[in-house]
C-alpha cells in the first residue's frame, strides 16, 4: 500500500501499531480467559466469574479495533461482478462515492455512539455481574469508529491502487484491476 493512503508512513505504522495492538491484545485476552474459565470448570467444577462479560467487552474491542485497519487495507467485502464492464474513470467516480459514504455514515455513528456514552455515563449503566462502567467502553467505540471515519477520507482524498479499482492500475482499454 502506498505511504499516500494515509498521508504518511509514520500515521499508517501508527494505526497498525495502536488499532493492531488493542485487536490484537483483546483477542489474546479472550483465549486466556476462555482458557482459565474452562479449566475452572473441569477441574474446580465452577466458572470465572464474570468470564462472559469480559469475552462480550473484548469481542467488541476486537472489532472495532479492528475496523480502521479494514478501511486502510482496504480489506473489505467488494461487489465487483461488473467491474469488467464500467471505464476506469466510473470506477474511480463509484469508488470516491463508497468512500464518502462510508466516510459519512462512520462519522454519524461515530457521533451517536459518543451521544449514548454519554447517556450510559450520565446514568451510572454497568456490566450486569462485574459492575464495569460501560461508558468508556463506549466512547471507545465512537473513537474507534471516528478513527476508521477518518481512514475513509483519507483514502477519499487520496486513493491508491489496491483499495480503488482503476486507480494508478488500470490496465489499457480500461480493464478490471
Amino acid at each position: 500500500m502506498s505511504a499516500a493512503a494515509t498521508g504518511s508512513p509514520g500515521l499508517r505504522r501508527a494505526l497498525l501499531w495502536l488499532c493492531g495492538g488493542i485487536a490484537g491484545s483483546a483477542l489474546l485476552a479472550i483465549m486466556g480467559l476462555t482458557f482459565v474459565d474452562v479449566l475452572g470448570r473441569k477441574l474446580l467444577d465452577t466458572s470465572l466469574p464474570g468470564a462472559l462479560e469480559l469475552t462480550e467487552l473484548l469481542m467488541v474491542a476486537v472489532i472495532f479495533a479492528a475496523l480502521p485497519l479494514v478501511g486502510l487495507q482496504g480489506e473489505h467485502v467488494v461487489f465487483d461482478s461488473l467491474d469488467r464492464w464500467l471505464p476506469a474513470r466510473v470506477r474511480r467516480a463509484q469508488q470516491a462515492l463508497v468512500d464518502l459514504l462510508c466516510m459519512l455514515l462512520l462519522a454519524g455513528l461515530a457521533w451517536l455512539v459518543w451521544a449514548k456514552a454519554g447517556q450510559m455515563a450520565e446514568f451510572g449503566d454497568t456490566t450486569a455481574q462485574l459492575k464495569l462502567p460501560l461508558a468508556p467502553f463506549v466512547h471507545a467505540l465512537a473513537v474507534a469508529l471516528g478513527v476508521a471515519a477518518a481512514v475513509q477520507a483519507l483514502l477519499l482524498v487520496q486513493p491508491v491502487a489496491h483499495h480503488h479499482a482503476g486507480v494508478d492500475d488500470a490496465p489499457p482499454g480500461g480493464g478490471a484491476a
